[in-house]
């Protein structure tokens, strides 16, 4: 493919209104005509609108950034009543145990004695989209946890993606703006394909790493219960003796990984919008308890120090071949909220609740959230006494001075309602068990700066693209080809590609053939030149760590009148066993009647039951059976669907007229079983392990 010369067209000039980058890696924006000067709402003007105030470029984020201040403040009290962000989302309640006593690296009392439990609350989430959208969009999702731990709430509030689109909390209200609904269309909703998102993205190189993320399978997760959680943020644990060491959390699902892919996610939202709220429901309440392991990848200031990119960079992680994760509990979610206004949507997530010994690092946007997430809460609760609800107060004894305020529940008794007093009343604070900041050292300039060691946006993302499968690679460039062609701007594109060069140019020039760009750009300019040594890292690729079990999933097994009853107990009985579950789709809801004369009860009928739903299908069909659904589009679909998204597809003899008139040819590869005999039963559930026959996609055109 030809490469365009470097030379911008006047049309990408005049978009990009010439930015240019200056010598400390901030944007200035240049004009041949009148720019208006951004201010505060004050009319102050405003000098840097890309890091908040700092002690030094790598230091902790000044409260009196009053800049900083008012545009997050305005932000988080945008929305009334849901949640600016993450509004759509899901709860359940349950506990985390720990494995072995950390009293070496932190004093946090959740980690000092094995075997004790913790009470906990989850909420996953989308991010994006309102509170009334739907489940499978392609997006972050939220995963937040609260324990309750005997000394105070701790909140890990994280994503199912350890690395984040943005390096400081100033830019957060801008990506969040331009990802949600264009303001004077109110459209696209939970949906990232539209031009403003792509145009903020374009313009944002620290956003790359996050694209590649974003834009593979880990944004449409197949369930809550089949992804990972990130704590994204480097923290501290601080031991008795006061010395610190970095860590980072990672939440792994028992069940392993799963996602499904783009073309299956948007005929889900059709068919079952409620898809993840669904799962985690039926799990919980079916006895299935959804449980996760957690892991630290802790490491010390030397480590930090030499490693290639910067531990403050939200924006990068570290790959578990370098620095391994380390068991150190179990999370298990085994009850539902008794009212879901009363729990998930009132519950309070903050990432400054940490109990003593759990400490916060230099990172940015964590010092930006931290300052944040209270604001948000008072806005959106409508009172400073949120920590009143049941779902919010800590289980353990809790004592403060606090009064009054819009719904108070609770007061101080008693005369003094202050300290020091002369009365001998009231809680006093403790030097010994108190929370203690880590006492590191700070120097420097206040200024608004990136560190330099912030500055390569592209390595970190070529080497997860590197990392992914042949099939999840294809899936990214499908996802970004698909996002890109619902961009009507041709600049933006354009800006895209140029992203890409300096990612994968394979990647580039697949996206720009098929959005019909005939003349590469040049790779757009990097502060730091992309590095090609870095190594895969197996541990980021989904396909490469699936679970090799079937325990969780489910089977949609299509039945019609006549249906052989020995093999349905047959396969109930090793779904069953293998820790599946398996539902019947019939031509009606009414069920079938078996050749026994037994009847068989259906979950649902044709029509309302399609094979997205489900991560493998049988088709139990006698050839009468089958001739009457071939007139069926729904039938069909079920069957060409099941094929085209890669499932393992159980048939007895009888089904064969309808795979071929959903031109399906039975014996086309081998993830059609012809279930004859109790040996074909064991195949077909040995190939459902796999999850998917990745190596049919490539032949498939949906």
């Amino acid at each position: 493919m030809a490469r365009k010369p470097a030379a911008k067209s006047e049309a990408a000039t005049i978009h990009d209104q010439a930015l240019v980058r200056g010598d400390g890696g901030e944007l200035h924006q240049i004009a041949e005509g009148h720019v208006d000067i951004l201010t505060t709402a004050q009319g102050g003007p405003v000098a840097d609108d890309q890091n908040t105030l700092k002690i030094g470029a790598r230091g902790p984020t000044l409260i009196e950034d009053f800049h900083f201040r008012e545009k997050i403040f305005h932000f988080d009290h945008e929305r009334i009543p849901e949640r600016v962000v993450h509004a759509r989302g899901y709860g359940a309640h349950g506990f985390f145990e720990t494995y072995k006593s950390l009293a070496k690296y932190t004093r946090a009392d959740v980690f000092q004695r094995a075997g004790e439990k913790t009470p906990a609350f989850v909420r996953f989430s989308t991010v994006a989209g309102s509170k009334g959208s739907f489940d499978l969009a392609r997006d972050v999702r939220g995963f937040a946890v609260k324990l309750y731990t005997k000394e105070g709430n701790w909140d890990i509030v994280g994503n199912n993606i350890p690395v984040f689109f943005i390096q400081d909390a100033i830019k957060f209200p801008d990506v969040i703006h331009s990802v949600k609904p264009e303001p004077d269309r109110e459209f696209p909703q939970a949906q990232s394909a539209h031009d403003t998102f792509w145009d903020f993205i374009s313009l944002t190189p620290e956003s790359m790493h996050m694209i590649m993320w974003v834009m593979s399978d880990r944004a449409i997760p197949r369930s809550f219960r089949f992804m990972q959680g990130f704590g994204v943020h480097t923290f501290r644990l601080v031991n008795t003796a006061d010395e610190s060491t970095f860590v980072k959390f990672i939440w792994k699902p028992k069940l392993g990984m799963q996602s499904v892919v783009w073309n299956e996610a948007v005929k889900i939202n059709g068919a079952d919008p409620d898809f993840h709220r669904r799962d985690l429901w039926t799990a919980i309440k079916s006895g299935n308890f959804p449980e996760w392991e957690l892991c630290l990848q802790l490491f010390d200031q030397e480590f930090a120090d030499n490693f290639d990119f910067d531990v403050l960079d939200p924006t990068k992680l570290i790959p578990e071949e370098i620095l391994p994760p380390i068991p150190v509990g179990r999370l298990v979610l085994d009850g539902m909220p008794d009212n879901f206004f009363a729990e998930t949507e009132q519950v309070a997530f903050m990432t400054q609740n940490v109990p003593p010994g759990i400490d916060f690092s230099n990172d940015p946007l964590l010092q930006g959230r931290n300052f944040s997430y209270l604001d948000t809460q008072l806005k959106r609760l409508g009172s400073p006494n949120f920590t009143h609800l049941p779902i919010n107060a800590p289980k353990c004894p809790f004592h403060h001075f606090q009064q009054d305020g819009h719904m108070a529940m609770r007061n101080p008794v008693g005369r003094a309602n202050y300290q020091p007093n002369s009365f001998g009343e009231g809680p006093r604070e403790s030097p010994e068990r108190g929370f203690r900041s880590f006492a590191d050292g700070e120097e420097g300039q206040k200024v608004r700066l990136r560190p330099e060691s912030f500055s390569d946006h592209y390595s970190q993302a070529g080497q997860f693209f590197n990392s992914q499968t042949p099939a999840e690679q294809r899936h990214i460039a499908m996802a970004l080809t698909f996002e890109l062609s619902k961009v009507e701007t041709p600049v933006i594109r354009e800006r895209m590609i140029a992203h890409l060069l300096n990612i994968d140019e394979g990647l580039a020039e697949t996206v720009a053939e098929k959005l019909g760009i005939t003349e590469l750009p040049e790779p757009a300019d990097a502060a730091i030149a992309p590095r090609k040594d870095l190594e895969p890292s197996p541990a980021l690729s989904i396909i490469e760590n699936g679970p090799n079990s079937f325990e969780g999933r489910k089977i949609g097994a299509l039945v019609s009148n006549g249906v052989d009853a020995s093999l349905l107990k047959a396969l109930q009985t090793a779904i069953e066993k293998e820790g599946a579950a398996m539902e019947v789709i019939a031509p009606k809801v009414g069920g079938v009647q078996a050749d026994d004369g037994t009847k068989i009860p259906a979950k649902h009928m044709i029509d309302g039951g399609p094979s997205v739903l489900f991560d493998a299908v049988l088709l139990l069909l006698t050839e009468e059976g089958a001739d009457l659904l071939t007139s069926e589009a729904a039938a069909r679909d079920f069957v060409a669907d099941a094929f085209a998204h890669c499932k393992f597809i159980g048939f007895t003899p009888g089904a064969v007229p309808l795979l071929a008139k959903a031109g399906v040819d039975p014996s086309s590869d081998e993830g059609l079983v012809s279930l004859t005999d109790g040996d074909a039963v064991n195949t077909y559930l040995e190939g459902c392990r796999k999850l998917r026959l990745w190596a049919r996609e490539a032949g498939v055109k949906l």
